[in-house]
């Protein structure tokens, strides 16, 4: 038998279990090494540990039993974590029937009262878990039928109004998005899950369909186009042997080919650039001539500057008559001077107009002022002034002599308005 010292550094056991030579509060061994374990439905055996001491073999199942309580707990953390109920039934199950037929040492009642415990708690996190995955999943499908519906809304679309890249570009992220929930998301079930793949294969297939029928359609429209302005581009090229001359028709050919439409943008521009080639030949032609005219103009453009000179002058004249003769020499002869350069052209003629706009505004103030009809008018009304106001004198004095002070007032603010109306007319 080991001596006190050692019985007593054998007392501590795994599990906080303490014992002591033969026997602890959870089990014992025998004097023939059997090792028993206490339990409130009794004692029960649980095995032998050969060629060891009591301490030893109790030491030996003590172990057993803290693997089982170790398993236990990490069980209940599993749940507190809200592991699958179904797999903790499973581990419960298991747990109980070990713990049952335990070949160990330790308070198996407050293991086996734990996974009652852990029982009725799966009873509930299975009912909790039931009930999310039930929220889960009609959320799924809500979203779910979102990614179709918006599908379905892009395949509503007009195809004529559709914008074809960013269109695609949506139908794409929407395929994207129906994938990650196919992966991530609950399982849906198979029947609604088919229905709702129906429905977006279908819009995802009209989409598509639309949009080979546009551009097919939208194909032939750039063809024709082509072909037109090819056509343009041909005629256009006729006209080089005409030079200068062939100009007015080729701005006619430009006319038609804005009306022309669209081809394509690079096939566009491909178009232009030889359109406006043909067209540049001609225009080359017809600068070269405006330059040898233009340099034919420059003495005439010196003897336009020096009736401008001449005609500036007016500017401050006053008698419209003398005014309008002047003038009338100077345009003859700007007419008799021909042409000047096409860059000064403008420039001599604004001249011109502002001699001519201050001619005219002195022959209309002069005819304002003459206008016989409107002298008889004046003249008229001059003499129905006077005259009334002849008569509302003599009224004024009949009421002064008679005291009739409203008569007096009366009077006096007609007469008062009359007058001003003769000072308004000139009389």
């Amino acid at each position: 038998m080991p001596s006190s010292a050692a019985h007593a550094a054998s007392a501590r056991r795994q599990g906080g279990f303490v014992t002591d030579s033969a026997q602890q509060p959870w089990g014992r061994v025998d004097e023939t090494g059997t090792v028993f374990v206490r339990t409130g439905e009794g004692e029960r055996e649980v095995g032998q540990y050969p060629d060891a001491t009591p301490e030893e073999a109790l030491a030996y199942f003590e172990r057993k039993y803290a693997d089982l309580a170790g398993a236990v707990g990490l069980l209940e953390q599993r749940v507190r974590r809200g592991a699958p109920a179904a797999d903790v039934a499973k581990a419960v199950a298991t747990l109980q029937a070990s713990v049952a037929d335990a070949h160990a040492v330790g308070d198996l009642d407050a293991l086996t009262r734990r996974l009652e415990a852990l029982s009725g708690t799966t009873q509930e996190l299975t009912a909790q878990q039931q009930a999310e995955a039930k929220a889960a999943l009609a959320d799924a499908i809500a979203e779910r039928t979102r990614i179709v519906e918006e599908a379905e809304a892009l395949a509503a679309q007009d195809p004529a109004k559709t914008q074809w890249k960013q269109t695609s570009a949506d139908l794409d992220a929407l395929f994207a998005r129906w994938q990650q929930h196919q992966q991530e998301g609950p399982r849906l079930p198979k029947g609604e899950a088919n229905e709702l793949w129906k429905r977006f294969r279908a819009a995802r297939s009209t989409i598509e369909q639309h949009r080979k029928a546009f551009f097919a359609e939208l194909d032939a429209a750039h063809r024709e186009v082509r072909q037109r302005k090819q056509r343009l581009i041909e005629r256009a090229e006729a006209l080089a042997p005409r030079g200068a001359d062939g100009v007015v028709e080729y701005r006619a050919l430009l006319d038609e080919w804005k009306q022309a439409g669209r081809a394509g943008k690079k096939v566009d521009d491909a178009l232009w650039a030889k359109f406006k080639a043909a067209g540049d030949v001609l225009f080359q032609a017809k600068a070269e001539i405006d330059a040898k005219d233009d340099e034919e103009y420059r003495a005439n453009l010196t003897q336009k500057l020096a009736l401008l000179d001449e005609a500036d002058a007016l500017l401050t004249a006053k008698d419209a008559r003398a005014a309008r003769s002047t003038l009338n020499g100077i345009q003859r002869r700007w007419d008799e001077i021909g042409r000047v350069p096409r860059d000064q052209v403008r420039t001599v003629e604004d001249r011109l107009r502002k001699v001519e706009n201050h001619v005219r505004a002195l022959e209309d103030e002069r005819w304002e002022r003459d206008d016989p009809e409107k002298k008889a008018r004046s003249e008229g009304m001059l003499g129905q002034l006077h005259d009334a106001i002849a008569k509302l004198e003599a009224e004024l004095a009949e009421a002064e002599a008679a005291g009739d002070a409203k008569a007096v007032a009366e009077a006096r603010e007609a007469l008062d308005a009359r007058r001003a109306w003769l000072k308004a007319v000139g009389g």
